[in-house]
C-alpha cells in the first residue's frame, strides 16, 4: 500500500492566505519535481488576493516568481537534471495555436499560467512543472538574485516591444517594483534620459538613487508640465506601470508625436482613450504581456553584470509559515520586493 507523503502549500482565499496540507505531486512525463527555495510576492499576487486582478479568480495557488532545486524527473525528461537550480518561466502555452506557431507563446490562445489560476504554484514545499518552462540558474547567482529574473523579464520584454530606447527620452509612471525594474532595463538598453513619477516620496527617493535622471511627485498640481520640464522634451516612450485612467491620460499627454505608450501595469478595469489625439499625433499604444525565453536570457545577463543589486530590490524576507505577513507587507506600499523562503 502506497503511503501518501504530505507537504505544505499556500492557498489564497477571499478572506485569508493560509498554508494547507497537500500530497507531494509526482512528475508526469516531460515534467520535473522542484523543491522551492525562494518565491517572490508579485504585485499581481496582492491584487488577486484583494480581488482586483482581472484574470486570477479566487481561490488560487500563488508563486510564479520561484526558484528551486530539481528533485525528480518524469519519464522522457532531459532538458534539466536532478540537482539543477532553476527558475520557472510560468507561462504554460499549448504550443499548437497561431500565437505559439509564430513564436509568440506568451500570447498563446489557450495560455495557462503557473502560480496564477493554475492548479499549482511555487509557494509550496514542492511543485511539478513542464521541464521546458525551467531555466537553469547560473552558479554565480544567489537564490535572491535568481528570484529577480522573472520580474525583470517583464520590463525587458516591454523595452524590447517599445522598439528600443537607445538615445531616447523615457518616462516611467510608477516607481514600484516593476517601474524600478523598467528603469534598470531601460538604462541597460541605452536610454538617454529617464524621468520617473510616483505618489510616495520614499519610492521617488529610491528611483533617484537607482539611476533616474529626475523624479516627479505624481500628486503635484501639474505633474505633466513638471515631467516635461525635467525631461527637456516630449517623451519618445512612456512606460505606464500603473495603468489606471489618470496615468494613461498623463502618458498620452507626455508622449511626443509618433511616440509610444507602453502599458506594463495590469489594469484592474477598462479606461477611456482620447482617440482623436492618438490618431492626430500618430501615437502607438502598445500592451506588453509577460515575456519570452529571450527576455529571460537578457534578464539573467543584466543581473549577472551587477547592474541590479539584491539589496536595492529585496526589502523583506519571510518564511513560508509567515506567508500571510509577507502578503501584508507587499500590499503596504513601502516594500519593493518581498520574498518567501523555505
Amino acid at each position: 500500500m502506497n503511503t501518501v507523503v504530505l507537504m505544505k502549500r499556500v492557498v489564497v482565499r477571499a478572506d485569508e492566505i493560509v498554508l494547507v496540507d497537500a500530497p507531494v505531486p509526482r512528475p508526469l512525463p516531460g515534467e520535473a519535481l522542484v523543491e522551492m527555495t525562494v518565491s517572490g510576492v508579485c504585485g499581481s499576487d496582492t491584487h488577486a488576493a484583494h480581488g482586483r486582478h482581472p484574470f486570477v479568480p479566487l481561490p488560487y495557488f500563488p508563486g510564479h516568481e520561484v526558484v528551486g532545486i530539481v528533485r525528480e524527473l518524469g519519464a522522457d525528461t532531459s532538458l534539466v537534471s536532478v540537482g539543477d537550480r532553476v527558475t520557472v518561466e510560468p507561462t504554460l502555452p499549448c504550443w499548437t495555436c497561431k500565437m505559439c506557431r509564430t513564436e509568440r507563446s506568451n500570447l498563446c490562445e489557450n495560455l495557462r499560467f503557473f502560480g496564477c489560476g493554475y492548479e499549482q504554484g511555487g509557494m509550496a514545499d514542492f511543485f511539478t512543472v513542464p521541464a521546458n518552462r525551467l531555466h537553469v540558474v547560473p552558479a554565480e547567482l544567489s537564490d535572491l538574485q535568481a528570484a529577480l529574473i522573472e520580474p525583470l523579464a517583464t520590463p525587458v520584454h516591454a523595452v524590447r516591444l517599445s522598439g528600443g530606447v537607445r538615445e531616447k527620452a523615457v518616462v516611467i509612471i510608477g516607481a514600484g517594483t516593476i517601474g524600478l525594474l523598467v528603469l534598470a532595463a531601460a538604462r541597460h538598453a541605452g536610454a538617454r534620459t529617464i524621468v520617473m513619477t510616483d505618489m510616495l516620496a520614499s519610492k521617488r527617493e529610491r528611483a533617484a538613487r537607482l539611476g533616474a535622471d529626475a523624479v516627479v511627485d505624481a500628486t503635484g498640481p501639474d505633474p505633466v508640465t513638471e515631467i516635461l520640464a525635467a525631461l527637456g522634451e516630449s517623451a519618445d516612450v512612456v512606460f505606464d506601470c500603473v495603468a489606471i485612467q489618470s496615468t494613461l491620460d498623463q502618458a498620452i499627454q507626455l508622449a511626443s508625436r509618433a511616440g509610444t505608450v507602453m502599458i506594463v501595469g495590469v489594469p484592474a478595469r477598462a479606461v477611456l482613450v482620447p482617440l482623436p489625439q492618438v490618431q492626430d499625433h500618430q501615437l502607438r499604444i502598445q500592451g506588453s504581456a509577460t515575456y519570452l525565453p529571450e527576455d529571460y536570457a537578457e534578464a539573467i545577463e543584466i543581473i549577472r553584470s551587477g547592474e541590479i543589486r539584491v539589496d536595492d530590490f529585496v526589502t523583506s524576507r519571510f518564511p513560508l509559515t509567515e506567508v500571510a505577513e509577507a502578503f501584508a507587507a507587499s500590499s503596504g506600499g513601502e516594500e519593493v520586493k518581498v520574498v518567501v523562503t523555505r
